[in-house]
């Protein structure tokens, strides 16, 4: 597994919608050796120092298309390369205050020759610019 690689330093930003700050995101990849599809991502977990955030608060955009994690349930044609960033956006209206912010991610796998799930973890302390 690769934890230590799961959340980017870079690309930790508070997100505009209409001149708005909507909430804030940051760059994630997968633990696993492989791509896999997102129908096999079971579930992502973030807390924000300390505090966790509902999963109704959490999307993932790859690419250019954004997905709830419920959508992600069913996207069978969609993959998740090994290595390739994937943008974790918590909304949170008014963001983030500038400065350091631990972040914490769990990603619970679906791999098709396992006979339960797998979960990676990584926590990271990410300066959000001012």
């Amino acid at each position: 597994m690769f934890d230590r690689y799961m959340i980017c330093e870079s690309g930790f930003q508070n997100r505009q919608i209409g001149g708005e700050v909507s909430g804030f995101e940051f760059g994630a990849r997968l633990p696993y050796y492989r791509g896999l599809g997102l129908s096999m991502v079971e579930n992502i977990e973030v807390s924000v120092d300390g505090q966790p955030v509902p999963r109704e608060q959490l999307r993932l955009k790859l690419r250019e298309q954004t997905y709830t994690l419920t959508e992600m349930e069913s996207a069978y044609e969609e993959v998740w390369e090994m290595g390739e960033v994937a943008h974790i956006q918590v909304l949170h209206p008014g963001g983030l205050n500038p400065g350091p912010h631990t972040i914490e991610l769990a990603e619970t796998l679906r791999i098709s020759y396992m006979p339960f799930p797998i979960t990676g973890r990584d926590t990271k302390t990410l300066t959000l610019p001012g």
